[in-house]
């Protein structure tokens, strides 16, 4: 059985300018640099064409610095050699990139990105389920949601709670959730499985209200009631 799409370690940019700075790291060997032709992209002057690999294994990963012009520090030290990622560990590339290494299954770091601007001013007022913009927390009827969600999981909720209630194709999930993959290589499998994982999630704590609604032949919905 094939890993599931939302247990893949991930690489967030922290303070990068792209749209969506986050990289899933869904292949066994993966070469960042400013080169077009590496499996990630940043495209900025101080990064070597091809600067570091990223080896995968298992759910954890292993970082190789490519004989970098500018080097690449791990936590603030110098990386020479092979050297083993933990989730939340800072990988600094030529001192002004800052990147985060994010461990399969665990969740969503925060990044400069404001969730007020995707959401509508107002939109969570009064309602069952709200999600805070600053913390990325979920609360249920008073309840945290905890642990918290894994970062694809966030993202669903995140275009859900921003469409208030209209339907979210299945195109628009794979571009909010997977965005580096630009829609190949997500099956419809995948998404299934992600919405049933959010679905379970959310019924921890609310297991008497269905919040995430198919919408046969078009995609899903936030079902997110007033509070009673």
């Amino acid at each position: 059985m094939s890993q599931q799409t939302d247990e893949f370690p991930v690489i967030v940019w922290l303070d990068g300018s792209l749209s969506h700075p986050h990289w899933v790291l869904d292949r066994a060997d993966m070469v960042l640099g400013r080169d077009e032709a590496c499996d990630i992209v940043i495209p900025v002057r101080q990064i070597s064409r091809q600067h570091l690999r990223i080896t995968v294994e298992g759910g954890g990963a292993v970082v190789e610095d490519l004989r970098s012009k500018n080097g690449t520090w791990i936590n603030g030290f110098r990386l020479t050699g092979l050297r083993e990622l933990n989730d939340g560990d800072e990988i600094r590339i030529a001192k002004d990139i800052i990147l985060r290494f994010v461990g399969s299954g665990a969740t969503a770091p925060s990044t400069t990105r404001v969730l007020p601007d995707v959401i509508p001013s107002g939109a969570m007022t009064g309602l069952r389920m709200k999600l805070d913009p600053e913390t990325r927390e979920v609360r249920i009827k008073d309840e945290i949601l905890e642990p918290p969600l894994s970062l694809p999981q966030y993202r669903l909720l995140e275009i859900l709670f921003a469409s208030q209630g209209g339907v979210c194709s299945r195109n628009d999930v794979v571009d909010a959730v997977w965005p580096e993959a630009m829609g190949e290589g997500v099956s419809e499998q995948a998404i299934d499985a992600l919405v049933r994982r959010l679905r379970d999630r959310l019924g921890m704590v609310d297991s008497e209200h269905q919040y995430i609604v198919t919408v046969r032949g078009h995609g899903f919905r936030l079902d997110n009631p007033q509070e009673e």
